[in-house]
């Protein structure tokens, strides 16, 4: 289908202002390109991206095959060097996706030459700011087939009807209403989850995709498959499945517009869920989980694909029902996920406290809502801090670090999905500073290894526990079937003789069930009686204190 358009202006035209006319120097007779014709009949130039008329965050290779999107969601828009025969296909495959983004790729035609575009102009989106414009159609791809990998093929009938194919499937009917009597250039938005694709080489539609279904029947067929589970509550086509291509624009851009704000520039995607989780739970993509049925707290665990590294930040976000907000529990545990079954997973993460390990749970405090965005970091302290829509909600947990730690989740009220946005490696929990001092935490969340703020007591916990006990004391498995006394740094006793809490009175106290030796027995009194105490130095759950008396 004809050469290379070559037009010797050197002028560019703003999108925002009257647009010349096409050039009629390509002479594009439909009527010759109806019939499906060989390959050999393509065009004698490659199809390439074009390589100066691209959004501001496109990086192109030298080969113009490969594009990727630097930062953000959006500036990203992309067209072919040359115009498209009818019944071309333009194929793409996805090599990047990016989880922290809603939406996906658009495709499309464009009737205007890429060439006589000014760059400067293009707008943040093909959808709707581009084909709100004459001379553009395009419309977003649906979520769940923008995985990496997937090659999409798109083209354009002798009617100008628009139809796109994953992989080898079926075609399906996109959309309508292209003018095939002028030039047609692709149009390609490298959008939301989609970060990079790559261009293959065009083929002609084959003859068996000459007869394509239609999206609806497509949607219809995929829910059916989806219903042969009666337990998924949630099927893929509730999730990111956009039918009309005037409806999710607009939502989908002020979405990802307002979580900006909340995340770092730069977000790593190597974080995603492991394999190993809940009974109830299902795995949608590597990075997105969700409950198959919310009408109660099942087992709903899920754990992160590898240990969290310290100082880097793990943003999630919560989909919730609309009727009531839901909760959501969390923790770090030395066990590695690929050493449990899915039945050793209990209904209740508080449990897993009992097991050898090392676990600390807690659930977050406030509501959750749709959308929602938290982030987790443990810092080089061992200082568990949380965010909740950029703001920081201080520190929830003291933990040991000096292991690997996996992050475990659970989904519970009307929590119906879990996703990773990604991670970064300089914590980011953007929004007012708070001391990293539990008795300075607003919010005191409910956990299992952290009693609320109390007298005295609680203030001078606070002063001593990462000051003193991480560097004086070799902390043993706190959760040993068998625990062993703790040991003490070397010095001319055998015994330490202050009492980590007061600094004043001598240690005489055991706690038990671990067995740790840190407190006097005023201290540990009164530590026993704070809601969910736990021991100063590993954490477990104190079931009694126990006076000693020393022989000599």
């Amino acid at each position: 289908v004809g050469g290379q358009v070559t037009l010797a202006r050197a002028t560019h035209y703003s999108l925002n202002g009257p647009f010349p006319a096409a050039s009629h120097r390509y002479h594009h007779k439909p009527k010759r390109c109806l019939p499906i014709q060989p390959c050999d009949n393509l065009s004698s130039f490659p199809l390439l991206f074009h390589p100066s008329t691209k959004g501001s965050q496109i990086v192109m290779d030298m080969s113009q095959r490969t594009v990727k999107r630097q930062a953000s969601f959006c500036n990203a828009i992309t067209f072919s060097n040359r115009p498209i025969g009818v019944y071309e296909q333009v194929r793409l495959k996805i090599t990047k996706k990016q989880c922290c983004w809603s939406g996906a790729l658009r495709l499309g035609f464009t009737s205007k030459d890429p060439s006589r575009i000014n760059p400067d102009t293009l707008p943040k989106y093909a959808c709707p700011d581009l084909v709100s414009q004459s001379g553009f159609w395009a419309k977003a791809l649906p979520e769940e087939l923008s995985n990496e990998g997937n090659i999409i093929s798109f083209w354009v009938d002798k009617k100008g009807r628009v139809f796109y194919r994953i992989n080898d499937s079926s075609p399906i009917l996109f959309f309508s209403g292209v003018h095939v009597s002028e030039p047609l250039w692709a149009l390609i938005d490298v959008y939301g989850l989609t970060r990079g694709v790559q261009l293959l080489d065009s083929e002609m539609v084959p003859l068996d995709c000459l007869r394509p279904r239609s999206l609806a029947s497509a949607h219809r067929a995929a829910i059916q498959r989806n219903s042969d589970d009666p337990r998924l509550s949630v099927s893929l086509c509730d999730l990111s499945l956009q039918h009309s291509s005037s409806s999710c624009h607009v939502p989908q851009n002020s979405q990802n517009s307002q979580q900006c704000s909340l995340l770092p520039s730069h977000l790593d995607s190597d974080l995603h869920f492991h394999s190993v989780h809940g009974i109830h739970v299902t795995v949608l993509d590597k990075h997105t989980v969700a409950r198959l049925d919310h009408r109660g707290d099942e087992r709903t665990l899920v754990f992160t694909s590898r240990p969290m590294r310290c100082s880097e930040t793990i943003f999630v976000k919560v989909k919730a029902g609309v009727t009531r907000p839901g909760s959501l529990s969390y923790g770090v545990t030395s066990c590695d996920p690929t050493t449990l079954r899915p039945s050793d997973l209990p209904s209740n993460p508080e449990s897993l406290v009992d097991r050898k390990e090392f676990w600390a749970v807690c659930r977050v405090a406030v509501p959750l809502h749709n959308g929602d965005i938290l982030g987790f970091v443990v810092n080089a302290e061992g200082e568990v801090m949380m965010s909740h829509n950029g703001v920081s909600a201080g520190m929830q947990l003291c933990i040991d670090n000096s292991r690997p730690l996996w992050m475990f989740y659970g989904l519970h009220g009307t929590i119906t999905q879990l996703r990773i946005l990604g991670s970064s490696q300089n914590p980011d929990l953007r929004g007012p500073s708070v001391p990293s001092s539990p008795s300075c935490t607003p919010n005191t969340p409910t956990m299992l290894c952290s009693g609320n703020s109390e007298s005295n007591l609680n203030t001078a916990l606070n002063i001593n526990l990462n000051s003193t006990l991480n560097s004086n004391y070799h902390t043993l498995s706190p959760f040993s079937n068998h625990p062993e006394s703790p040991t003490f740094p070397s010095c001319s006793s055998s015994w330490s003789d202050e009492c980590t809490i007061c600094y004043e009175n001598a240690v005489d106290t055991v706690l038990y069930a671990c067995g740790h030796m840190c407190l006097c027995y005023a201290c540990g009194l009164k530590l026993k009686k704070m809601a969910n105490a736990c021991c100063p130095i590993c954490r477990r759950t104190i079931k009694d204190i126990i006076k000693t008396y020393r022989s000599t």
